[in-house]
């Protein structure tokens, strides 16, 4: 593995982790504030990323696919949030708003990254003497827009269990939205 590789994946590890207990701790909150603790009383309101790992999503898929691609490309997921949506004030509102919690983090999350680059930019231009650390800094903030923006897009795609399947659901008609439903047994298939 060379050096470009190594570095990579070392910039994109925290990165990607942080953008995927991020997005959990989103649907925590918006789940609590819709009055359902659930995730609280679990634990996992935190930033606390060993509260979100799954040793499978969270660390072996993204490691392999990270090496396989050479640092460039990972695929991944936290532990997903428990939400109990008996709970919600409003069923279905609560159950849309924590479900686009997450894909809102995500955009939130890729935006700041976006304007930190610039940032960053423009110090690199004030202080060129550190060039080097503030280049390691935009590329971190450059991983984190492309895979916030990816983790935004491929959360709202309408397969369940995915969140934009959740909004998908209460917009169809009661008999098609249970038939729909029935698909998220076999949405990680798709």
């Amino acid at each position: 593995m060379d050096q470009s590789t190594l570095t990579n994946i070392l910039l994109t590890i925290p990165v990607l982790l942080f953008a995927l207990v991020a997005h959990e701790w989103a649907h925590a909150f918006a789940a609590l504030k819709q009055g359902d603790p659930t995730a609280l009383d679990a634990g996992r309101l935190t930033f606390n990323p060993i509260k979100h790992i799954d040793l499978w999503m969270t660390i072996i898929l993204p490691a392999v696919m990270l090496y396989l691609s050479h640092g460039t490309a990972a695929l991944g997921g936290a532990k997903p949030c428990p939400v109990n949506p008996s709970n919600f004030h409003n069923y279905k509102r609560g159950d849309i708003i924590v479900s686009l919690a997450g894909v809102t983090m995500n955009l939130v999350l890729a935006v700041v990254s976006a304007l930190l680059f610039l940032i960053v930019g423009l110090i690199g231009l004030a202080a060129p003497g550190a060039v080097t650390a503030l280049a390691l800094v935009q590329r971190m903030m450059e991983i984190s827009v492309y895979y916030n923006v990816i983790l935004l897009f491929f959360n709202l795609l309408p397969i369940p269990p995915l969140d934009g399947s959740h909004v998908v659901f209460h917009m169809l008609p009661p008999a098609a939205a249970q038939q729909y439903r029935r698909v998220g047994r076999f949405g990680i298939l798709l």
